[in-house]
């Protein structure tokens, strides 16, 4: 499998654009105007329209782009027990000029978490008879759910939030070993967390949750590491990203600060990290990843329609290669398109236009590996 990912030179994040019928299906469905049985298939059909298009454009990793979640983490909400909507829960987003916007994190940890079934099983077989493309599927990191966690809520259900943390770590391990029996290959783990905890702003709102944001960053790493340890069949991923919500983002600032305690310490082999603006600073911080790890440059921003050049794309992979080489490079996307299902604000051509071009300067670099 390690030689086997040195051939994944372009992949997409996670999620992609939701067609307008899922949309307004999963409406229906919330007001039970439509039946289980045609929500599935309109859903299904979503999922055979996202893997067309990324065959088409070319990329070598493909996802069933979250056609079924509302959220990119929110599989494991509605296949678990002990989460509810609340109110009180607010974190800061920035739109693209930086103005700040309140927005309430609706979901919160209120009872002990119990696992009712299982969360992404239903989307790897069915898009396993799909494709021929590799497969990827994305998993929420353990620490990403600090943001369920609601001082006087949550913690009438926990005596504190690592026993929480811990809950969700179990139910992970109990998904990844269902993964590997479906035959799984790849699993990327989405922790927008540590790039929030780059930015002094958003430190503030995890202590406010009574998170430390050091021991979180670590006890981030070490519980994926438990996981990764147990599954040397399959190549893990970790994706860190500053926030993506409706092309606005939560957090600004360089991999420098978490380089080495993430690069370093993680087991991750391919570390997915967003490179798409000032925003993400330069490529130094690089300079920390171990020779055994493969770095996906994500270059292409699904923020905006902004057309990238494959000549722009070049030359900023052979900037990020004075800091690792070139053959442990890849090139993504920046983040999903929709991790949210409401989506960015692009189109479905443009988001086509994006992974071609993906495509096209992994092939022109790397070639056919």
């Amino acid at each position: 499998m390690v030689n086997k990912m040195k051939e994944w030179r372009a992949e997409v994040i996670g999620s992609m654009l939701r067609p307008k019928p899922l949309l307004k299906a999963r409406e229906k469905l919330k007001e039970k105007r439509i039946s289980n049985a045609k929500f599935k298939m309109i859903e299904d059909d979503a999922v055979k329209r996202c893997i067309a298009i990324q065959e088409e454009a070319g990329v070598d990793v493909v996802t069933d782009g979250e056609m079924r979640r509302n959220v990119f983490a929110s599989q494991l909400t509605q296949a678990t027990e002990g989460f509810d909507t609340v109110t009180g829960n607010w974190v800061d987003w920035f739109d693209m000029e930086g103005n700040k916007i309140k927005d309430p994190v609706t979901v919160a940890v209120v009872s002990k978490v119990k696992q009712k079934r299982h969360m992404s099983s239903e989307e790897f077989c069915f898009i396993r008879g799909l494709t021929k493309k590799q497969i990827k599927v994305t998993l929420p990191s353990p620490t990403m759910y600090a943001y369920y966690w609601l001082p006087g809520v949550s913690d009438k259900a926990y005596k504190s939030n690592k026993k929480f943390l811990a809950d969700v770590q179990k139910i992970l391990e109990q998904e990844v070993e269902e993964l590997e029996r479906l035959g799984v290959e790849y699993i990327q783990f989405d922790a927008p967390e540590f790039g929030m905890l780059i930015d002094p702003h958003q430190q503030k709102w995890f202590k406010s949750k009574g998170f430390d944001p050091d021991e979180l960053i670590d006890d981030g790493i070490e519980m994926m590491n438990a996981i990764v340890d147990k599954h040397p069949e399959i190549t893990f991923g970790i994706h860190i990203c500053r926030g993506n919500d409706k092309s606005r983002f939560m957090a600004k600032g360089s991999y420098t600060k978490i380089a080495e305690r993430v690069f370093r310490k993680t087991h991750a082999q391919r570390l997915l990290l967003e490179f798409d603006d000032e925003r993400s600073g330069d490529f130094a911080p690089l300079k920390h990843v171990p020779k055994d790890k493969v770095v996906v440059l994500g270059l292409v921003t699904t923020k905006t329609p902004r057309e990238e050049t494959a000549e722009e794309l070049k030359l900023r992979i052979k900037e990020a290669s004075k800091f690792i080489p070139l053959e442990r490079l890849a090139i993504s996307t920046q983040c999903g398109f929709a991790s949210v299902a409401k989506g960015n604000s692009i189109d479905f051509e443009t988001q086509k236009k994006k992974l071609k071009l993906v495509a096209q300067v992994a092939r022109d670099i790397w070639g056919n590996e």
